[in-house]
């Protein structure tokens, strides 16, 4: 398979969010990168001789699908904070969709901060447009990979794990995090990304 290139990211000044933090975890987006180019590389090789390599070639299948998401679910975070914060158009058709959703915008922002503060452990809070049903759903996806929605387009998420606000905000800063991050968001990028999930 051809390698995953990584991408790059012009992030500004962020409220609450240190460069420092953003830097470091820029550093674990590469390592995502780092190890999914290199289960494909030893994948192969391991497949030529099954007999020999089935299990260790099944792990790294199991394997792959958590670097793999943890290169998107990043990709996805980090492209929301570039340009800016930027306020949801409230005429546009994401706004219509959430308001059609949760009955307003206010709703939907507590709504989501819930889904992000309240489960315990490791994880993403995802807003996914079902292209089947046309709807959107939110759901809290474990570490990177387990809970996805399929045929379900990413929408907007936000990185729950600690490694995203812990030095900024320590483990009991959570909620804070949460507003930062939403304050920080250009939100004509999900904008376009909703746009492109409906073609």
């Amino acid at each position: 398979m051809k390698p995953i290139e990584p991408k790059t990211f012009v992030i500004p000044e962020l409220k609450g969010m240190s460069q420092k933090t953003v830097e470091e975890h820029l550093k674990l987006y590469q390592g995502y990168v780092k190890n999914a180019n290199l289960i494909m590389e030893l994948g192969s090789e391991f497949s030529k001789d099954s007999a020999k390599y089935g299990y260790v070639s099944a792990e790294l299948h199991r394997k792959f699908s958590f670097e793999y998401n943890g290169i998107k679910n990043h990709e996805y975070y980090f492209e929301q904070l570039e340009g800016g914060s930027t306020p949801l158009a409230t005429t546009g058709a994401l706004a219509t969709k959430i308001v059609e959703m949760c009955g307003t915008w206010e709703n939907f922002i507590e709504h989501f901060k819930t889904v992000c503060t309240t489960t315990r452990g490791i994880g993403w809070a995802v807003l996914y447009y079902d292209r089947d049903r046309k709807n959107l759903m939110t759901a809290w996806i474990d570490e990177q990979h387990l809970g996805h929605f399929n045929s379900a387009q990413f929408i907007f998420g936000i990185d729950m794990w600690e490694h995203s606000y812990v030095a900024d905000y320590q483990p009991s800063g959570k909620k804070q995090y949460v507003e930062d991050y939403l304050a920080n968001v250009n939100w004509s990028i999900v904008e376009k990304r909703f746009a492109d999930a409906q073609k």
